[in-house]
């Protein structure tokens, strides 16, 4: 997805650390930013934008927008490039913000009872398909059921060839839809009790995702999936590209979960990211 000239030179100076007036930095983007915490709003009369965390904003732009590198991105886009070399830079060339369909997609590997517009359902799609919740306010699920975000579309589809890493079988796996939109995703989780378990990749980017647009809001409800086996996989497996072009940094002392600071110290030891897409057996 494009981003606009507009929000461009107002992302450039927030990222050069620039405090802006609140009036010259309005559009939905802006909004949205300061909806989900990145961007801070100060001030009653001379009111202010600002920009505490670069991290946060560049793994929005990832997750949110598929641009791999922000920076980059404002760099290209003010040097004028052409459309061809522009799209090299973000999967998705077409300049269009408006949504198909709100809500997202599901799956299980057992069946599992669910409640949809006060109807008895049960979720169990054959190997291939999916559910897709569009009316996600009234969708109810067994509170004793863990509810696994899984980030890549192809460990989705092919989840039946993961089961072995789950010891719990009671599981709802659930995927946005789209890949760039999870706030629909986002709003179900909060209402519901249920336990999150983000399934993602191994790296700092994929870390950033859950802290910035998960854990923020779920709080002690959400944990990141490892597998027992991780460390030998990173160390064998691993990308070290991906961690030279991440280059992003936690503050392992504000993240509470014990087993994801020794994760990212695994990442940082053997300087290597692993994709997801690696536990998929048989593809």
């Amino acid at each position: 997805m494009k981003i606009s000239a507009k929000n461009i030179k107002i992302l450039e100076k927030l990222l050069h650390g620039e405090v802006l007036p609140a009036s010259s930095a309005k559009s939905k983007l802006i909004d949205t930013l300061i909806d989900e915490k990145i961007l801070l709003r100060k001030g009653k009369h001379k009111r202010t934008i600002t920009l505490p965390d670069r991290t946060a904003l560049i793994t929005f732009f990832a997750n949110q927008y598929q641009i791999p590198d922000l920076p980059d991105y404002i760099r290209s886009a003010r040097e004028q490039l052409n459309r061809a070399d522009f799209v090299k830079l973000t999967t998705d060339s077409k300049d269009s913000g408006q949504r198909a369909f709100k809500g997202f997609l599901v799956s299980s590997l057992r069946p599992l009872p669910a409640v949809l517009n006060g109807e008895n359902i049960t979720i169990a799609p054959p190997d291939g398909s999916f559910i897709f919740i569009y009316d996600y306010d009234s969708f109810v699920i067994d509170k004793d059921v863990t509810v696994v975000g899984v980030e890549n579309s192809q460990n989705f589809r092919y989840m039946r060839d993961q089961e072995y890493l789950f010891n719990n079988k009671n599981l709802l796996f659930v995927a946005r839809y789209p890949q760039n939109q999870n706030k629909d995703l986002i709003r179900w989780l909060q209402s519901v009790p249920n336990k999150y378990l983000h399934f993602g990749d191994f790296d700092l980017a994929g870390i950033g995702i859950y802290l910035h647009e998960y854990k923020k809001h779920l709080k002690e409800r959400a944990a990141f999936f490892i597998p027992d086996t991780i460390e030998e996989d990173l160390m064998e497996k691993g990308n070290r590209k991906r961690y030279d072009v991440q280059k992003q940094s936690f503050d392992t002392d504000t993240i509470e979960e014990k087993k994801l600071v020794e994760l990212v110290k695994m990442i940082h030891k053997y300087k290597k990211g692993l994709d997801q897409e690696f536990y998929i057996q048989n593809h």
